[in-house]
């Protein structure tokens, strides 16, 4: 089995768009489907989802001529049925039967984007009843997919702030938990779309674990019903995915650096989100559709004019045969019969081709435009030069400290040099004190803010004492994170700490940097034991609570990739991050902690 997330979730919503009928033909939308035209609702979380999976023209082709906000004011369309994706929340019930009340649509065909509580479906019920309106409602059903599918392998839960609320000082344990239970429930979302009941595996301690066991438990208890979401799964012989949870603070660095390469520069200093840029003048898609952002997202940037200009010449080349062979300069010619068969044959040709070169066209001056934007943003904060100080810092272990003094005091943003200060402070396991004092007063002289440089320095700090205390506490949840996390910060290998340790655990075999993960198996009788799994995964999901980003992602995918046999894995957060927004995220834990100054200098995405 190869898991392929994005797909088998527009399955679902294909079958939800057709009043969760089973399509008989895989291509859907014949004939059959001329029987009715549908209104499509939606609350702002489930367009999000949505949109990056079906297209306005994907909608036409399952029958939906309207797709419609539910917190906006709506006209009645009284002949038509209506198909409702929400979140199952006492104010959407409250919103669904009003329309019922006020016969809105002919018909109610109403999907919730999870699991609906018990107090919600009685809310609806009830109100529906009052008002005579329950005979509209066809039909009530969960289904599972609130999450956001970016690419096959990647998705996001699109829950924001999590590292915040999981690490924010004067969190109660009603925060945490209810943190904990959402972050579970999305996870159970995408296992119920895959239809796959997964191994868990996680750190001991910290929140990894309090969702592991959340989810767990989740699983055990859906289990226990027969049938259910993973009938067909438990008779079928492929082998499971194992689940590895990892929490934010397991990897800072890699959440902070600026990366050179192409899509996460766009990410980064454009503000992609949901596949989707705004410039001043411009609005672009950027997905699968798009064959140049297929090929060269991973490029590092340099390459990526280059490869502009290549499909510049050669478009023009393909042009120019065109005129040619529909006799462009050639009006003195006479032609004979043979001739004009001939003309007429390449006129054809060449009317056919019109649209694959306007579309052609289209994508270069997409990518020219894109490539411009970033490359004034790039000279204006001479982000080549943080690029290459942090990959020093990161990928060698060395700094040269002239110019990291010099970025600190010269061009760049306040948030490039919080982020390079950073990256210098998680770099090294102990700075020299001198060199720590240029840097400090680097940024004090710039006026950055220093919360997210002093909270940083105090969570690696605690860290280092925890896991020098391990040697007389070993066995405490506690330090054997802290552990991981100090040799994660500072590992002599320069490889990403999460793709060496997710390789560790889909080996299977006993390795001491992952022999003390613990093991869930919603399957089995017991559950949290450390241990091996017997066997290799072939399948991994990898999720990342706090936040992830697109170096993590791929740094995950590109081995699997080239491995053999060949391995899959499927990379997921509770939001995906720019290093500017993670960097926010920590200037504001900071705050909350009392460091540094009283406001943010960094300015809100």
């Amino acid at each position: 089995m190869a898991l392929s997330l994005r797909k088998k979730q527009l399955d679902l919503i294909t079958r939800m768009l057709h009043l969760n009928q089973q399509q008989s033909s895989p291509a859907g939308g014949g004939e059959g489907e001329e029987e009715a035209y549908k209104i499509l609702v939606m609350d702002g979380p489930c367009i999000s989802l949505l949109s990056t999976v079906l297209r306005v023209g994907d909608l036409r082709k399952h029958g939906v001529t309207l797709h419609l906000n539910i917190d906006k004011a709506r006209q009645q369309v009284a002949d038509a049925p209506a198909v409702y994706l929400v979140r199952p929340t006492p104010a959407n019930a409250d919103r669904i039967a009003a329309d019922a009340a006020a016969g809105l649509y002919a018909s109610f065909h109403v999907n919730f984007s999870t699991s609906v509580p018990r107090p919600v479906l009685e809310r609806l019920a009830s109100a529906t009843a009052a008002s005579r309106s329950a005979h509209r409602v066809a039909r009530v059903a969960d289904q599972y997919l609130d999450f956001v599918c970016l690419e096959d392998n990647l998705f996001s839960l699109a829950q924001p702030r999590a590292y915040v609320a999981l690490n924010d000082p004067a969190a109660g344990d009603a925060d945490i938990t209810s943190v904990v239970d959402a972050i579970a429930l999305g996870l159970f979302c995408v296992a119920a779309t895959l239809g796959a009941v997964p191994i868990i595996r996680c750190a001991a301690g910290g929140p990894a674990e309090m969702v592991a066991a959340a989810l767990d438990a989740r699983l055990r208890d859906h289990l226990l019903a027969k049938p259910n979401l993973f009938t067909d799964a438990a008779s079928s012989s492929f082998q499971r995915p194992v689940l590895c949870l990892f929490e934010r603070n397991f990897d800072l660095s890699v959440g902070i650096q600026h990366d050179w390469r192409y899509r996460p520069l766009v990410h980064d200093v454009l503000s992609l989100k949901l596949n989707k840029l705004k410039l001043p003048t411009e609005k672009y898609d950027l997905d699968d559709s798009d064959p140049f952002w297929v090929a060269n997202s991973w490029s590092e940037y340099p390459k990526v004019p280059t490869e502009i200009a290549a499909q510049l010449a050669k478009y023009k080349q393909d042009v120019d045969e065109v005129n040619q062979r529909t006799g462009g300069g050639r009006d003195e010619v006479e032609f004979d019969g043979t001739d004009l068969i001939g003309n007429t044959k390449h006129l054809m040709n060449a009317v056919n081709s019109l649209p694959e070169l306007t579309e052609r066209k289209k994508v270069i001056d997409k990518h020219t435009n894109i490539a411009t934007a970033l490359l004034a943003r790039i000279k204006e904060r001479s982000l080549s030069d943080y690029c290459d100080c942090e990959h020093d810092m990161l990928q060698k272990g060395i700094v040269d400290r002239k110019t990291l003094l010099g970025l600190l005091s010269g061009e760049g943003t306040k948030e490039d040099k919080l982020r390079l200060a950073v990256t210098y402070l998680l770099s090294f396991e102990a700075p020299p004190p001198s060199e720590l004092e240029q840097v400090e007063a680097a940024l004090r002289e710039s006026e950055v803010d220093m919360s997210a440089f002093l909270y940083v320095k105090r969570i690696k700090s605690l860290n280092t004492q925890f896991a020098a205390a391990s040697s007389t506490a070993s066995g405490a949840n506690i330090v054997n994170w802290a552990v991981s996390a100090v040799k994660n910060y500072l590992s002599d290998e320069r490889q990403v700490a999460l793709t060496r340790t997710v390789e560790a655990l889909m080996e299977g075999k006993p390795n001491p940097e992952v022999d003390n993960y613990l093991l869930f198996d919603p399957r089995a009788p017991r559950s949290g034991t450390g241990g091996q799994f017997r066997g290799a995964f072939r399948e991994a999901i990898v999720f990342m609570i706090g936040g992830g980003n697109y170096t993590e992602y791929r740094s995950l995918i590109e081995p699997g990739q080239s491995s053999q046999p060949s391995k899959h894995v499927i990379y997921g957060a509770t939001e995906i991050l720019s290093g500017a927004e993670f960097i926010q995220q920590l200037a504001e834990l900071g705050e909350k902690a009392g460091l540094g100054s009283g406001s943010s200098n960094i300015p809100s995405q």
